[in-house]
């Protein structure tokens, strides 16, 4: 018999708002430690030792084994791309602020619709969903801007790590959109984490080597750092994120995700004193609204027809 899910209670609000806490300070966590071990480093290492914890919980499907070839091959390429994320992540975090790149990470969702919609017919986007992209892609344009602070080699920088935040991002939807095309989209969530966290201590150990960022220093901070990750983000989040998703309908908690970019800056400049521009808080603006325009779409639509519906009467 399926579980009926449930649709959102207080229990569940306050649940998505502590995980979208977690997911928005994660990138400052990571750079606040950088000094002391590189954030290729420790996405490798977090990736390796919560992979272990994951590994008791998985739950595969009867007549099927983790190295299934349907699976594992698709796995390995999901592997691939969640460690090409992080490396733009991380190399993103070298040359501009937590807040720039944490909003431009989480305009993966304008780049899922528009791979969805050239893949697959059901996935076309309506008037609405076109009109959010735009205004998405006004705001990524606008966050680009208005770095009055900063000019010659500096600006450079700021504006290359933009760039790879934002690549970061189309890198995320190219997983979603390969988890929903292959046959991992019916495997348990829990071996499709496995999958992605293998692989990223396999891929990114030896890109940490290649780029000369393996010499660590165990500080507080560095210890700190690898706890949070290990145990809080990379395991208790997203047990966390699955065991809600099995209770609580998807989309009714999709909508809590766009306080991530919004924590993600709140905890960029509390803890690393970072300068926000006016026109990075406007372009960010922009593309939350873009962002939940697509991702909200049915519920736009409904809200729009209950209003034609008052109206005839």
């Amino acid at each position: 018999m399926v579980e009926q899910r449930k649709a959102l209670d207080v229990q569940a609000s306050g649940l998505m708002i502590v995980l979208c806490m977690i997911w928005g300070i994660q990138q400052v966590v990571l750079k606040l430690a950088a000094a002391d071990i590189s954030p290729i480093m420790q996405i490798a290492i977090r990736s390796g030792l919560s992979a272990l914890l994951v590994l008791p919980l998985i739950q595969l499907k009867p007549g099927t084994h983790l190295y299934s070839r349907e699976y594992l091959l698709p796995g390995i390429w999901l592997a691939f791309l969640f460690s090409a994320e992080f490396i733009l992540v991380a190399e993103a975090l070298r040359y501009t602020t937590t807040s720039h790149t944490v909003v431009l990470l989480y305009t993966a969702p304008i780049f899922v619709a528009l791979g969805l919609h050239w893949k697959l017919p059901a996935e076309k986007l309506n008037l609405i969903q076109w009109v959010g992209i735009l205004i998405a892609f006004s705001g990524i344009v606008l966050s680009f801007m208005g770095r009055e602070q900063q000019s010659g080699e500096l600006l450079q920088q700021a504006l290359w790590g933009d760039f790879l935040a934002l690549m970061a991002g189309v890198i995320w939807a190219l997983t979603t959109i390969s988890l929903r095309l292959t046959r991992l989209s019916d495997a348990h969530p829990t071996q499709t984490l496995f999958y992605q966290l293998v692989g990223g201590c396999v891929f990114l150990l030896p890109v940490a080597f290649l780029l000369g960022q393996t010499e660590i220093h165990w500080t507080a901070v560095a210890i700190s750092s690898m706890v949070f990750h290990v145990f809080i983000m990379s395991f208790f989040s997203l047990m966390l994120w699955f065991w809600l998703l099995r209770k609580y309908l998807a989309n009714s908690l999709g909508v809590f995700s766009f306080l991530t970019p919004i924590f993600g800056m709140i905890f960029g400049v509390v803890f690393l004193q970072e300068q926000i521009e006016l026109n990075f808080i406007l372009g960010t603006t922009l593309v939350l609204v873009g962002v939940m325009t697509v991702s909200l779409n049915g519920w736009i639509k409904r809200i729009l027809q209950i209003g034609k519906s008052k109206s005839a009467i």
